[in-house]
């Protein structure tokens, strides 16, 4: 666990470096507020850890790290709104805390934060950039165009949480200067450790204490929003096998990626295992 923590400890002090000198004083506490009330962080340590198993220091990839983590809390507040969510990470989420205005003001501060971390880098930018238009593209079609069956929603899936995945592991594999094989291994890794992930939050969604999750439940169902278990109508049980499958994709492509550091693949390898058993 201390080897995470440390690159875990990387992230969150450069997040309270770069949120810290946002001015107004009042966007940077909603950025705060929203930013460092705690999450998983499973997408920066994904970069760091694909970064230093491709052979690169993850000091080198820290600012894509913090990026991408920006990028996705950016889409969690409007999310929020969305859903009319009152809660997020243990405490009140943005629209809740400041109102519908200020949220999406604080989602756009935080996309434009994270834009000027990878700004000086035109390969960087084009992967998160293609990877919020999928994002985009993703939260229409769950509003506006629902999916229809198991190939339909992994589609979305894929979209909406597979892609962001799929950034963060590519935003490693750059910043250690990887070939092109290994970054797209690596994006194929996360891909499918994000579609799993987002499986294993449906049924979370469908069957979680929301005390224990730390934040609303039965969401999916109430808004009528495209949940693999209503989607397909499979058992919990059957979901959390399906998401299974896509977790075993996700080490074959691991173990088709040039990796250098033994250490940091290990974790990758726990990291696809953890997400269909976790519980929060």
């Amino acid at each position: 666990m201390e080897f995470l923590e440390r690159r875990r400890a990387l992230v969150e002090d450069r997040l309270e470096e770069v949120i810290g000198v946002i001015e107004p004083a009042e966007l940077s506490e909603e950025l705060a507020h929203v930013t460092l009330s705690g999450g998983k962080r499973v997408r920066p340590m994904v970069t760091l850890l694909v970064c230093e198993a491709t052979g690169g220091d993850p000091e080198d990839a820290v600012d894509f790290a913090v990026g991408i983590e920006l990028v996705h809390t950016g889409s969690l507040v409007v999310d929020d709104v969305i859903d009319r969510s009152p809660v997020r990470r243990g405490v009140d989420s943005a629209w809740a805390a400041f109102g519908h205005g200020p949220a999406l003001i604080a989602s756009d501060g935080l996309l434009g934060e994270a834009f000027a971390l990878f700004g000086q880098d035109p390969a960087a930018t084009r992967v998160v950039a293609e990877a919020i238009t999928e994002l985009g593209e993703g939260e229409a079609s769950e509003l506006v165009d629902q999916p229809d069956g198991t190939e339909e929603y992994m589609t979305l899936a894929r979209r909406k949480t597979g892609a962001l995945f799929r950034a963060a592991a590519e935003l490693g594999a750059l910043a250690a200067a990887a070939d092109g094989f290994t970054v797209e291994a690596f994006g194929d890794y996360a891909e499918g450790v994000g579609v799993a992930f987002q499986m294993r939050d449906d049924v979370l969604d469908a069957t979680a204490d929301p005390g224990e999750l730390g934040k609303p439940t039965g969401i999916d169902e109430r808004r009528e929003r495209p949940s693999f278990v209503q989607v397909t109508d499979l058992t919990p049980e059957e979901a959390n096998e399906r998401a299974r499958e896509e977790a075993d994709r996700a080490l074959d492509a691991l173990a088709a990626a040039d990796v250098a550091d033994s250490q940091a693949r290990e974790y990758l390898r726990d990291l696809a295992e953890f997400v269909v058993v976790r519980e929060r």
